[in-house]
């Protein structure tokens, strides 16, 4: 078993401290960016799935006699734009053509610039630091 980490974690001689720790936490910053991207492709499924519900809640209103309403609903609330313009599918398109994709791009380039494109440096130092070496089950890599 290896003891040290994969060299593609290591830190490139010659930078410091600070720099691992800015670009680990301009990583993490990413890590949550794709946390809310996951959330906002859940509202995209949760809004269209709630939309195909409202047929059957039409259908079920006229036969209870309640056509208006059923009226409304179709009217209203099928097929309606969640934003000015915009189905959940536009809103998600948008996200990941800007913001999503400029942060993409700065932490990649910043990864890129600073730490020769290597990923997780500041979490394989961290596992460095807290894994008991020697130990089954806390080797640095599989």
């Amino acid at each position: 078993m290896p003891t040290q980490p994969d060299p593609a974690h290591e830190r490139p001689e010659g930078v410091d401290d600070e720099t691992v720790a800015a670009v680990g936490k301009l990583s993490e910053a990413l890590e949550t960016i794709e946390q809310a991207r996951g959330h906002l492709y859940a509202l995209h499924q949760l809004t269209g799935h709630a939309d195909l519900m409202l047929d059957e809640a039409v259908e079920l209103l006229r036969k209870a006699g309640h056509g208006a309403l059923a009226d409304r609903v179709e009217n209203e609330l099928i097929g309606r734009n969640v934003l000015e313009g915009r189905w959940t599918f536009q809103i998600v398109e948008e996200y990941e053509d800007g913001y999503y994709a400029a942060f993409r791009g700065m932490e990649e380039d910043a990864r890129n610039q600073l730490l020769g494109g290597r990923r997780h440096v500041y979490e394989s130092e961290m596992k460095e630091r807290r894994r008991t070496h020697g130990r089954r089950h806390h080797e640095s890599r599989p």
